[in-house]
């Protein structure tokens, strides 16, 4: 398992903070039928469930946004990935199909309304830190182009940021070729529900990316 430390600045703004890391090798796929079926019934789930206005309230994203605020970022401009989901399915968009092991990754996001990263842990250099983005980083959003970290939460290896709740970055995305995984779930909302997702991230992988080798840890900024 990879090595985590947390900067003051972040133990700070969210004493509350507990982090799931899950690492396994797994075998990734274009599209996944079965898979998407779940999404599917997931989103009717969440559109029975939910109004937009309402999206904000759900514990895990109302933390984060919490969270985002805390260190001087407008979380309605730079919007917790789990919120984006989430409104994309309120204003019937379709998701976005990417790989089956991201698409795993959303449907966890979708239920729980965690933020959570997932990288190809081969690419990732050296330990990683949590920390706040500043003015002179530089980061690759996937998809995004060049994003504003400043304020935002980020991990960061050797060579710098690698995930935040808005976006994580191209250097160390997930693509077909990926065999080991880190996946990171930020519950900015304490311990509750973090174990549930755990498991339920943990059960996917299994069933949809024939995952081995899973070796998962929780860690909690009061020790």
């Amino acid at each position: 398992m990879v090595r985590l430390s947390i900067d003051e600045k972040i133990i700070e703004a969210c004493p509350q903070l507990h982090i799931g890391l899950i690492s396994c090798e797994a075998k990734n796929t274009v599209s996944d039928a079965l898979l998407w079926k779940e999404i599917d019934y997931e989103v009717a789930a969440f559109k029975n469930s939910y109004a937009i206005e309402k999206i904000n309230k759900i514990p895990a994203i109302q933390a984060t946004r919490e969270m985002y605020k805390a260190l001087g970022k407008d979380p309605s401009r730079y919007r917790p990935s789990a919120e984006a989901l989430c409104r994309r399915i309120m204003r019937e968009m379709d998701l976005y199909r990417i790989n089956t092991l991201v698409d795993l990754i959303n449907l966890v996001s979708i239920r729980t309304g965690y933020s959570i990263g997932g990288f190809d842990a081969d690419k990732i250099v050296g330990d990683i830190t949590l920390t706040v983005g500043t003015t002179q980083d530089e980061f690759e959003g996937i998809g995004r182009g060049l994003l504003n970290i400043e304020g935002l939460p980020v991990y960061k290896d050797k060579l710098g940021g690698i995930g935040t709740p808005t976006s994580d970055n191209e250097r160390t995305k997930i693509e077909m070729k990926t065999t080991r995984l880190l996946l990171i779930i930020n519950a900015y909302s304490g311990a509750e529900g973090l174990g549930e997702a755990m498991n339920y991230m943990v059960t996917l992988l299994r069933k949809y990316g024939n995952a081995k080798n899973i070796s998962t840890e929780v860690f909690s900024v009061r020790y």
